[in-house]
């Protein structure tokens, strides 16, 4: 498997053109998916290398996010959306929006017309192009984790159940070298979540070896991948989800850009059945993905090392 740098997670390299959506079953892909088993059985997550969202691709995004976080609030309040997490959300250092399915141009342009009412192209093309490379990654973890479950028949069916969510987020310099909590820890109500961010750090993950946290430093070529709550439901429990946070130090804003892969509204979340048996008995009940969503964010919501077992723990 892939090297494990100082930052304690597996390296796992899709740069190879013979490691596409294109390529399942090939020699190549096989390795590449032994690797991303291994990584999110053990970890939970890993850093992919992945060239197809280019270095140029990375800067234009970026300098896109700051020129949308540098509207007014009352023009960022615009953006509203039924899951709460796709409006605008203010925090004390923190501000996010998000963009449902934005590989989709008319969902990039919408966001971008909501915002702009002349309209933005050029940060339109750049969130729909980021949003399309990304999403490919997305769809190629996936399909290898449900093919190396044995569950790749159902690959069809889980894709035409979910869609995607790309939320940007920026973080403002606390102006402090002491660490400030910016994010509280907490595993993600996705299926696979995919970070990208600029070269000020912040995300730190809880290792599943020692519960040490640890800095994530990525390339501008390289995304942290990570298994959320629904991937654990979906496979009865046979992957971690790691534990993460944001931690603010120093004078410069941070801005990162997120992909999550989340049910549909409607669809229900539940495991398949041949990953139950004796060995390995049923963990999680069938559930709707959007009242999980209101039981995490009520406010009278327990607090647990495993919200979703709670929710629809057997």
């Amino acid at each position: 498997m892939g090297s494990v740098p100082h930052l304690g997670l597996p390296i796992v390299d899709f740069c190879s053109k013979e490691v596409d959506l294109k390529a399942a079953g090939t020699p190549e892909w096989n390795s590449v998916k032994n690797q991303v088993m291994q990584a999110l059985q053990e970890h939970g997550a890993f850093e992919a290398l992945y060239n197809k969202a280019s270095s140029e691709l990375s800067h234009d995004l970026f300098c896109g996010l700051k020129e949308i976080f540098d509207l007014p609030i009352e023009t960022k309040r615009r953006i509203t959306c039924e899951r709460i997490y796709n409006s605008y959300l203010k925090f004390p250092i923190c501000e996010s929006m998000g963009i449902e399915d934005a590989h989709l141009l008319e969902k990039s342009q919408s966001f971008t017309n909501t915002l702009w009412p002349q309209g933005n192209p050029n940060i339109c093309e750049t969130l729909n192009s980021f949003a399309k490379k990304i999403t490919e990654l997305d769809e190629m973890v996936r399909r290898m984790v449900l093919e190396g479950f044995g569950v790749q028949k159902y690959c069809d069916e889980h894709f035409e159940s979910t869609c995607t969510s790309l939320r940007i987020n920026k973080y403002e310099a606390p102006m402090t070298n002491e660490g400030i909590l910016a994010f509280n820890p907490h595993t993600d109500e996705s299926v696979v979540t995919i970070l990208h961010q600029t070269q000020v750090r912040g995300m730190e993950v809880r290792s599943n070896v020692d519960g040490e946290w640890f800095n994530v430093k990525l390339s501008p070529n390289s995304f942290l991948v990570m298994a959320g709550d629904i991937f654990l439901a979906c496979v009865n429990g046979r992957l971690h989800a790691p534990y993460h946070r944001v931690i603010m130090r120093g004078t410069e804003d941070r801005y990162s850009a997120v992909l999550f892969s989340v049910p549909k509204v409607g669809c229900e979340v539940r495991t398949r059945e041949e990953l139950i048996d004796d060995e390995h008995p049923q963990q999680y009940k069938p559930f709707d993905y959007d009242k999980y969503l209101d039981f995490i964010c009520a406010d009278d919501a327990p607090v647990a090392k495993s919200p979703l077992r709670v929710f629809c723990g057997v």
